[in-house]
Order: structure tokens, then sequence, then C-alpha cells
């Protein structure tokens, strides 16, 4: 079959509905890998397509049979050849992403926002709807602590969870922080969400805090080294865990029961070997979370049982 060329093709289309089937086509021949907010070849292309024309990514029928103008096409020719050739994901094309409804900048200073934290923080186990979550009421969170922080998107979605709540985030990559300051003066939250530079809980020792969230670098070094071409745009600091991806998961554990009140908590996300974990610490009594895209991949520990 013909090597698809997005940049002349897409002149001979018409509706955003053509240029979406083109991009499946052309994704699906070039075998592309979807990881990064969108896991199949329809969703990237449709959100590359939308974000690209700055329109709402949540609704692509909406605008499916409306006409493109040339320059609209060539841009769109362009981004869809970007993606094929340099195997740059749709985020860092479009220099934005979305993580639970929530917009963020998105480019190579950090890694792509993707978390399942973001929808348990919205869920009943944290938004106080029936009374039966792990936390009762999340007015009553006051201080919330984002490790490994990236570009700030935990830290405005907690910001946002917790309306009374002064959260600080961590990372160790200016770059990354230089990106979640942008990110945080877009949503106007300077006075309450502090960025700090430092080795996890180094920049806040003394500090305690009602809730510590992390989805730190978790990746083993075996994965690393066969991982799909678009995770190498990405930091490789943001993804590379040691030898079984659990070295900064270890630290976290057992320095977190020191940087916590009495009541509160932590929420970590781990990926899919949890055993280590088990088998390692078998005196935490881990509560692993499923959201509706994982199962296992998250845990919830109490102050008490890290202390």
């Amino acid at each position: 079959m013909t090597k698809p060329d997005p940049r002349t093709e897409l002149a001979e289309l018409a509706t955003l509905r053509d240029c979406l089937r083109y991009a499946v086509s052309a994704f699906r021949q070039a075998n592309l890998h979807h990881g990064h907010g969108a896991t199949n070849a329809l969703d990237e292309a449709a959100f590359l397509i939308l974000e690209s024309l700055h329109l709402p990514v949540d609704d692509f029928n909406a605008f499916a049979d409306a006409r493109l103008t040339a320059r609209e096409k060539a841009m769109l020719g362009d981004r869809i050849a970007t993606r094929i050739e340099k195997r740059i994901p749709a985020a860092y094309i479009t220099g934005r992403t979305y993580l639970h409804g929530f917009s963020f900048r998105c480019d190579p200073r950090a890694i792509i926002p993707r978390s399942f934290l973001a929808d348990l923080l919205f869920s009943p186990l944290f938004d106080g709807s029936d009374g039966s979550g792990l936390i009762d009421d999340p007015n009553e969170i006051t201080s919330v602590l984002d490790l490994c922080t990236g570009g700030g998107s935990l830290a405005i979605l907690a910001a946002h969870a917790f309306p009374n709540a002064q959260v600080h985030a961590v990372d160790l990559s200016a770059d990354a922080l230089d990106l979640a300051a942008e990110n945080v003066a877009d949503y106007g939250l300077k006075h309450r969400v502090t960025l700090h530079k430092g080795d996890l809980f180094a920049p806040v020792k003394g500090m305690r805090f009602d809730l510590i969230l992390s989805n730190p670098p978790y990746v083993d070094q075996a994965t690393i080294a066969m991982m799909p071409e678009e995770f190498r745009h990405e930091p490789a600091m943001a993804l590379d865990g040691g030898p079984d991806g659990f070295d900064l998961v270890r630290r976290i554990l057992r320095e977190a029961g020191e940087q916590l009140h009495a009541g509160g908590g932590m929420l970590c996300e781990i990926g899919l070997d949890r055993e280590v974990l088990d088998v390692e610490f078998p005196h935490l009594a881990f509560t692993w979370l499923d959201t509706e895209e994982s199962a296992g991949e998250v845990f919830w520990l109490p102050a008490s049982a890290l202390r």
C-alpha cells in the first residue's frame, strides 16, 4: 500500500469527517502507539483535529460536516504527518491536553498528564458524597502535598477537589516546574498552589499534610528499554523508576509517615506490579483502588499505617 502523504492528500478532502477518516486510516497504517490520553487511533485523531481547530474536544459530531479552509487543511496535514513521521504524541503537537475535563498546557518539559488519581479525587471515595469514602468531607482537607507534580495537573485538580486546601507541589525538574507555574497561573491558583524544586519530601521537611498524592516514576528498566517511540519524547526521569520500577515508591513509603497529620492519608499510583509491594511491605495494609480504566494500580494508606 502506498505510504500516505497527509501534507498533500488533505487538500483533496472537504469536511472534518473526511479528515478524521483519513487520519484514522493513516494512523493505523503507520502502526502508531496510543497511550497519552487516547487509547486508539480514532480517539487520538479526533483529539488532534478538534484541539488544532480550537473546537470542543468532547463532541466531534457537532462539527463533523463543517468544511475546512485551505489553511486549516494545510495545518492539519502537517500535524497528522508530524504525528506519523516523528511519533510525537498528539498532546505535544497541540500543546494542550485534558485530564478529568480540565485543560492543561503540555510540552516536553514534563510528562503528558495521565493518572488514575484524577478520577479518584472526584469519586465518592474523596468527594464526601456518600459518607462512606476515605475522606468524609473534602472541605476539611486544608493541606495537600503532590509529589512528582510534573506539569502540575494533579496539584491543580487537588485545589479544585479540596477548596479549602493549600497545595504544595514538588518536582526535581526545573523545566517541569516552569510548565507547572504556567498551568497554575492559567487557573488563577498562585495563592493556593506552591511549587517546590527538590527531591521528594526534602523541600517540605517539617511540614505536615492532610493528604499526600503521588504519581511517581514507576516504569521498570526492562520495560523502558522496549517502550514505543512515543514515550521517548517524554522526560526519561518522569518514567524511570529504577530496576524494578519502585525505587521512588519505596522512599515515599518510608518517609511519608513523618509528613502526615494523624488523621491523614496517602494516595499513590504504582502501575501493575502491586505484588512486589505486598511482599516487601507486609506490615502495610494497602487498600488497592480500582477505576473504570484500572484495577489495583493505586493504593491508599492512612497515616496510622505509615507510622
